[in-house]
């Protein structure tokens, strides 16, 4: 089916209890996996490219990529730019045909978060296409940015940012970090029940990769509504692509290693699906 938004996705996801998995792609094989774990299990999914990713090969292949994949099933799948870093890479994947958009200004001051948020909020409005905005920092390092450590997310500053911006959705910093975890992090799992019960846009969680399925189901529990994973579908991609060649020295068909890659992302998904509680939310 054609892409969709991620509006009613999230808004679904919100009333039922249940989270939706947002995966980043890295490249095609990353694609059919993450779609195809979506058809087998009948759940609603959202494909990610941060602007690292966009970098590598451009808005148009990826979009590309998940447009023909999408075509081939019929559950909804989503396009959307994860961690858009300015206005500019916002409006060009909105043009490109992106159906949601994230634009991170978590790093910036209050006021400058509230104004850069809105002028994404009201480029997108008028083709009916959703923002994500982020505030409360996510620590570790998504891309080239790095942040220093979790920041959490204050409550009453949330209730303004989502009256004056207009967001969709919102990202919230609970003690999550991007990357690999060197230790179990702690998450205030309060802090999300509380910014529930003062929001009205289904929240999403960052920084999910690495951890444990009971500590993503709390989040979900609390009210999150989309998670992210990124991190944990390159290293099994990577891993699993380094352990063919190494057992299939002679090797020279990227057909070959780049199916194993794409089997262990599938997989992961699968599995990551079912943590989020989304199968069979498709029917």
């Amino acid at each position: 089916m054609p892409l969709v938004t991620t509006e009613s996705m999230l808004l679904d996801a919100q009333k039922g209890g249940y989270a939706v998995g947002a995966f980043n792609a890295e490249n095609m094989e990353m694609v059919q996996a993450i779609t195809e774990a979506a058809d087998e299990l009948c759940a609603p999914v959202i494909i990610q490219t941060t602007p690292g990713t966009v970098r590598y090969a451009g808005l148009d292949y990826y979009l590309a990529n998940t447009a023909a994949a999408a075509e081939r099933i019929p559950v909804p799948v989503a396009m959307h730019l994860d961690h858009g870093d300015s206005f500019s890479l916002a409006v060009q994947a909105l043009r490109a045909g992106y159906t949601s958009i994230m634009i991170d200004g978590s790093r910036k001051p209050l006021e400058e978060n509230i104004a850069l948020t809105k002028a994404v909020v009201d480029a997108c409005r008028p083709n009916g296409i959703p923002v994500e905005g982020e505030l409360g920092q996510v620590g570790g390092k998504e891309d080239d940015l790095e942040g220093e450590r979790a920041g959490y997310t204050d409550p009453e500053e949330a209730v303004r940012f989502e009256r004056e911006t207009g967001v969709s959705s919102l990202a919230v910093g609970v003690g999550t970090a991007h990357g690999v975890y060197a230790s179990t992090p702690v998450l205030n799992v309060g802090l999300i029940d509380e910014l529930k019960a003062r929001l009205t846009v289904p929240m999403v969680l960052h920084g999910a990769s690495g951890l444990s399925d009971e500590a993503i189901q709390a989040c979900i529990r609390a009210g999150i509504c989309k998670v992210n994973f990124a991190t944990e579908l390159r290293v099994a991609y990577t891993h699993t692509i380094q352990s063919y060649l190494s057992q299939n020295p002679g090797a020279i068909d990227p057909k070959q290693y780049c199916a194993a890659g794409r089997e262990a992302v599938k997989t992961l998904v699968k599995e990551r699906i079912l943590v989020c509680g989304c199968a069979g939310r498709a029917r």
